[in-house]
């Protein structure tokens, strides 16, 4: 699937299977503006539809990942230009690029370096796989403005990925995660020098396209389904239907068939 190519404030590379989502407004940290929320809206809403795009790699431009939002953008914006949201105005329509996030079937693993503040820390939770610079810093800054720390999905994402109990002192404090405990407390699967960041990435999406593609979109869906699930119950039955479902395709036999050859699979794709 063909994206566009005016975007303004995010660039889309692509790797083979995977795209190189880019934060790219280094020269303000990438913080989010109303232009960029429609850019993401628009994009991670087409993944949907995208059999070719397997796996989204998300980083920002320059020195930080996304210092949350653009203060000057929102208080120099006209009444006439905030998006109605279903109602909820701006706080909508930036909260549905989260569920978008969520919701697109392709694994999303982000890089990050320097700031991750308020809603560019939602970008990270919402994120499927984390590498954490050295330099990362990250924190929900909404509190430090006189919100309330649960917005974007943080009330939702954190508690979830570190703790209730962390995820209190850090939601209540604003305090910044860094790398080194964002990694002790699981927030982040790896920490690597800044500079090894984007090798990182080819590293694990080099992984993750060794799975077939029915395998790796169905295992996102499995596990988005077993966090919320009310029992083990629940959470078997969709195990249940998955499997079944990814036996069915060709690419399992060629999955097993290459098991016994011990080579990589040459999946057909579905």
């Amino acid at each position: 699937m063909a994206y566009p190519d005016d975007y303004r404030t995010i660039t889309i590379e692509r790797r083979g299977a995977a795209d190189w989502l880019t934060l790219n407004r280094p020269d303000s940290l990438n913080a989010i503006t109303a232009t960029m929320v429609g850019e993401l809206a628009d994009y991670f809403g087409r993944l949907v539809h995208d059999r070719t795009t397997r796996v989204v790699v998300m980083r920002g431009a320059g020195r930080a990942f996304c210092a949350g939002l653009d203060i000057r953008d929102r208080s120099e914006s006209g009444h006439d230009s905030v998006p109605f949201a279903g109602g909820y105005g701006f706080q909508g329509y930036l909260a549905d690029v989260y569920v978008r996030m969520r919701r697109c079937p392709q694994p999303i693993v982000s890089l990050i370096q320097g700031a991750a503040c308020g809603g560019g820390f939602s970008f990270v939770l919402a994120s499927d796989i984390r590498i954490a610079g050295e330099s990362a810093k990250m924190n929900a800054a909404y509190i430090k403005l006189g919100l309330t720390a649960c917005d974007m999905g943080c009330s939702y994402f954190l508690p979830r990925l570190v703790g209730t109990s962390v995820a209190s002192e850090l939601m209540l404090t604003g305090r910044f995660i860094h790398a080194q405990r964002a990694l002790a407390t699981g927030l982040v699967s790896e920490v690597v020098p800044d500079t090894d960041l984007e090798a990182a990435g080819e590293r694990l999406v080099e992984e993750l396209l060794a799975a077939s593609p029915m395998g790796l979109r169905m295992t996102k869906e499995g596990i988005n389904l077993a966090i919320d699930a009310p029992s083990l119950e629940a959470a078997m039955a969709i195990e249940n239907r998955n499997q079944l479902m990814t036996a069915a395709s060709p690419d399992f036999q060629e999955g097993m068939q290459a098991f016994l050859e011990k080579r990589r699979p040459n999946y057909a794709g579905g």
